[in-house]
């Protein structure tokens, strides 16, 4: 069974990177200890007078609730980055990545998309079972990812179909599905046409790399995809390369005529074809 997803209060404060919450909680005192007093003064109601009239002892405690809550889901939400950033920092290989359980896969994978510039939401409606494990947002446009943890067992067609049966649901974009090993050759040949891309072990551990480095090249690992673009991973044929920049060339459709070819993985910077 997955985990269910938090909707308190307190969850939804832990969520924002923590100076946003710290910001929050003095904000937040400033309101109800005296924002709150001065709009109940402007209020002739005998309760609304009483309670602005003796707001050191009615609205401070309170004033001081709210601070204190805030501070605390901010330091939960500093110490949950650390550990996310501790998690990436230390995988180095495909055999790290498949170390500890399906959760810590989930906040590394989340990891490395938030140091790419993605605005991650981890949803809690996948699990060990499946499902949409986050949610990535970036330029308005956002993304479901599904992370399976498997090395052995390649992914197949059926997990494919599944998201993108929620891409729709969801109104989503694009589709992303990350694992530590490859896909079924019927997983491949499904997303041709369709905004789905396929991450396997390699192309995680560089995107890992990247991310560990902090450098541009991240962004080109996660270039903007295309309605007909499709990221094939881990296939077993040689990976063909662009002749104007050495670039992967990759599976993309014409729009107009519908016929397949080669293109750049850096396009458009790079109009390369094959």
């Amino acid at each position: 069974m997955g985990r269910k997803r938090g909707n308190t209060a307190f969850d939804a404060l832990a969520a924002l990177p923590w100076p946003l919450g710290l910001a929050v909680g003095i904000a937040g005192f400033l309101a109800v200890r005296y924002g709150l007093a001065w709009w109940l003064s402007k209020h002739d109601g005998m309760l609304a007078q009483g309670i602005a009239q003796n707001s050191d002892s009615t609205l401070a405690p309170l004033a001081w609730i709210v601070l204190i809550v805030c501070w605390i889901a901010a330091l939960f939400s500093f110490l949950g980055a650390r550990h996310r950033g501790r998690l990436l920092d230390t995988r180095t290989t495909l055999e790290s990545l498949a170390a500890g359980g399906w959760r810590q896969f989930e906040l590394l994978v989340g990891e490395a998309f938030r140091r790419q510039g993605y605005s991650v939401e981890e949803t809690g409606l996948g699990g060990a079972d499946g499902g949409i494990d986050l949610i990535l947002r970036k330029d308005g446009r956002h993304t479901l990812v599904q992370c399976k943890q498997w090395k052995r067992q390649q992914v197949g067609v059926s997990v494919v179909r599944e998201m993108y049966g929620l891409l729709a649901h969801h109104q989503a974009h694009v589709v992303k599905i990350v694992c530590i090993g490859s896909y079924t050759n019927d997983a491949v040949c499904f997303v041709r046409g369709k905004p789905i891309e396929l991450i396997g072990g390699e192309r995680l551990l560089e995107m890992i790399q990247s991310a560990q480095r902090g450098g541009a090249a991240g962004a080109s690992l996660n270039s903007r995809i295309e309605p007909v673009l499709v990221s094939a991973i881990d296939v077993a044929t040689p990976t063909p390369t662009c002749r104007h920049c050495g670039s992967t060339l990759i599976p993309r459709t014409n729009k107009r005529t519908g016929e397949a070819f080669l293109g750049c993985s850096l396009f458009p910077r790079c109009r390369g074809i094959e």
